[in-house]
């Protein structure tokens, strides 16, 4: 299958310049194509545009925050919807489950991971959809 070879593609939103650097390095090291975006708008523009396969996504976002763009991605046209993780530094559970209700795939507080285990994790749920 050609699609194989192919590299899997993240893109990571989120408004801090040193977490999107770090986090767009951890990926690629990991051998993911990487696209950012810094924007609730600019998210929802390169999901579509983009077809990713993961989106990492922050809740607080200028624009648009994250909440409305994990909407406007898991309820978009049909064709290939890419994994959502939520990732953010807000940890209630109100978030979390309001996160799970949208359609996120995972739900990750940057607190608690460090990139390297997000990458794992990200790792993970790829191989799991890829199993379905």
């Amino acid at each position: 299958m050609p699609d194989e070879n192919k590299k899997k593609t993240v893109l990571i939103v989120d408004d801090d310049d040193f977490l999107l650097e770090m986090y767009a390095l951890k990926f690629k090291e990991a051998g993911f194509e990487v696209a950012i975006a810094q924007t609730g708008g600019e998210a929802a523009e390169k999901s579509k545009e983009g077809q990713p396969d993961v989106v990492l996504l922050d809740i607080v976002l200028p624009e648009k925050d994250g909440f409305e763009v994990l909407q406007e991605i898991k309820g978009g046209s049909a064709g290939k919807k890419p994994l959502v993780i939520m990732l953010t530094n807000l940890g209630q559970k109100d978030d979390t489950d309001r996160s799970m209700r949208l359609g996120a795939d995972d739900y990750i507080v940057k607190a608690h991971f460090t990139p390297s285990e997000v990458v794992q994790k990200v790792n993970k749920l790829l191989a799991k959809q890829k199993q379905q």
